[in-house]
């Protein structure tokens, strides 16, 4: 739907201001950065900081760690399963390398442990694709010029970001890998935004020092997926099973990972994939909607490869943050929580409040920038209120058509363009209404630059894994990650079947050890995990649903 007149009248407001931001943005005028002291004081009004959101683990391997109540009630669960039914001496599937999760990640896992020799076999929850890689936007990080940037300022730039309580080798390994990794995409076909001489295009992004955000328009993740999912399955070895996500992973009797139990979706029947080197790569959490609130991310991100890598014996960290992006749609309703990418502040858009007021640097980190906008709509009531009483802030996209021309938005955002259309909003003639939209799992389960867990054959890639970004993720950092780590895991994947597998007694005992650990802990009996799906049944309805019988949230 159109802004309804109360809307319209509010715009009023943001094109009053609008001509003397245009120009104090052209003078280079910009909303001071705040100091460290000052992004401290922000942070309080960030969700994360709200310490009764959190609680300790009272089982695992991490038990003490506080995080928040959503994730403790998917790793303080029961199995989906009872280890006794799975028979898993006559396994369905035998593969070298299981790859969990069909994503950027996954499918750049499953690229490189096949271009060295072994037999793949990638499984995922939903279709191949169907992942948080889809979701992004904005662009991806790498310091690919050959003048004023470099590795070394990109780490400077990723650590400040975390709060420099990252894990130093992960992020070297990020920023050293990152121009081989964009060379690798390019020549695989990814269509980059470009210049006519050829060179790639590239902006600020919140929290860089230097131009290094590429960017295929406003859908580079798109982009980006397009290419591997067509380089995978045209390729011989690679194996795809769809809708069938993990429900457990499989150990032997030496304690290494040797595969994974398996759920069809479509046929409910449970499968045993046995494997001599698994890969996890499933990806994030946003549908726990942690706090309550909206998000950008796909419709299977429900934190299943935590759940299961934690019960097989891994510890996790960097989970006690979870990233808010700034900007998610609030109005109009029916596009609630899709991301609008930061490319559009790092092309000149003003974040204003309802008096047409620039409050905050539109550079400033994501958590920093959620924060400020978390502040100026709940403590100094400046928000700008919608029909059904949410409240958000303008984010001045015509003001990049005053700074570079008319019909830049539709030409560098295309997505975004055409998604507000369909709702008659012009969005390079009028404001688009946002607040922050939970976006990004920050942690993980615990790798190394190798891509190797603390379990003998058991590797880890993109957003399931933690470290890399410490306490928030800068923008064009998710990409990379995938691609990087997913590329890393691979070729460690296939190089320890080729070298270090070492074959065993398929065994589900540490599931069995968990749930008597549950038991004795004294924690809620009657939650299973993974999630699977998220539950959006209205409650009466389930209350009517008389002969239906649910484990979990799955009917």
């Amino acid at each position: 739907m159109p802004y309804p007149p109360q809307l319209e009248e509010l715009i009023k407001a943001v094109e009053k201001t609008r001509v003397e931001r245009v120009e104090r943005k052209k003078a280079g005028k910009e909303v001071p950065f705040l100091s460290l002291d000052e992004r401290k004081v922000m942070l309080n009004h960030h969700p994360d900081f709200k310490e009764e959101g959190r609680r300790e683990l009272k089982v695992g391997p991490s038990k003490g760690y506080k995080i928040a109540h959503e994730m403790a009630d998917l790793i303080e669960a029961k199995s989906r399963v009872d280890p006794d039914s799975i028979d898993l001496s006559n396994p369905d599937i035998d593969t070298d390398v299981l790859i969990l999760g069909a994503g950027g990640a996954g499918t750049s896992a499953a690229l490189l442990a096949q271009e060295a020799g072994a037999k793949v076999t990638m499984v995922t929850k939903l279709r191949h694709g169907d992942a948080n890689t889809m979701m992004a936007e904005g662009g991806i990080q790498s310091a690919t010029k050959g003048e004023k940037d470099s590795p070394y300022y990109h780490y400077l730039d990723v650590m400040g970001g975390g709060h420099f309580t990252n894990v130093p080798e992960l992020v070297e390994a990020l920023v050293t890998h990152a121009p081989s990794a964009l060379h690798w995409m390019e020549n695989l076909g990814v269509n980059f935004s470009k210049f006519p001489d050829g060179r790639m295009k590239s902006i600020h992004g919140g929290g860089t020092s230097r131009k290094r955000m590429h960017y295929a328009a406003d859908i580079t993740g798109a982009e980006i997926m397009r290419v591997l999912r067509d380089e995978a399955r045209n390729r011989k070895g690679i194996d795809i099973v769809e809708f069938s996500p993990a429900v457990e992973l499989i150990l032997n009797e030496h304690g290494h990972c040797a595969g994974a139990v398996l759920y069809n979706m479509e046929t409910e029947e449970y499968v045993v994939a046995k494997a001599k080197a698994v890969v996890m790569s499933t990806g994030g959490s946003g549908r726990l909607h942690i706090q309550g609130f909206m998000t950008t991310n796909h419709y299977g991100a429900t934190a299943d490869g935590i759940v299961i890598a934690y019960r097989a014996g891994l510890q996790i960290s960097f989970l006690h943050t979870v990233q808010y992006h700034p900007t998610g749609i609030v109005f109009p309703e029916q596009a609630e929580g899709i991301l609008i990418t930061e490319k559009f502040r790092g092309s000149g858009a003003n974040l204003v409040n309802i008096d047409g007021e620039q409050f905050v640097n539109e550079r400033e980190p994501r958590d920093v920038e959620a924060a400020a906008i978390v502040q100026e709509c709940t403590v100094r009531s400046k928000g700008v209120p919608t029909p059904t009483g949410k409240a958000g802030i303008w984010l001045d996209s015509p003001m990049i058509e005053m700074l570079a021309g008319e019909g830049t938005v539709k030409r560098e955002f295309p997505g975004k363009f055409i998604l507000y259309k369909r709702f008659g909003i012009d969005i390079s003639k009028q404001p688009m209404l946002i607040y922050p939209t939970l976006h990004y799992q920050n942690g993980g389960i615990n790798f190394d630059p190798e891509g190797v867990t603390t379990i003998p054959g058991l590797f880890a890639a993109g957003e399931v894994a933690g470290g890399i970004h410490g306490e928030n993720r800068l923008m064009g950092n998710s990409l990379l990650d995938i691609v990087v780590f997913g590329r890393i895991a691979g070729k460690s994947a296939a190089d320890y079947v080729a070298n270090g597998a070492k074959a065993g007694a398929l065994t589900l005992e540490h599931v069995r050890k968990y749930n008597q650990e549950m038991a004795d802990s004294g924690a809620d009996q009657g939650r299973v995990s993974p999630m699977l799906l998220p539950d959006y049944t209205n409650p009466k309805v389930r209350e009517r649903q008389l002969t239906s019988q649910y484990v979990g949230t799955i009917r």
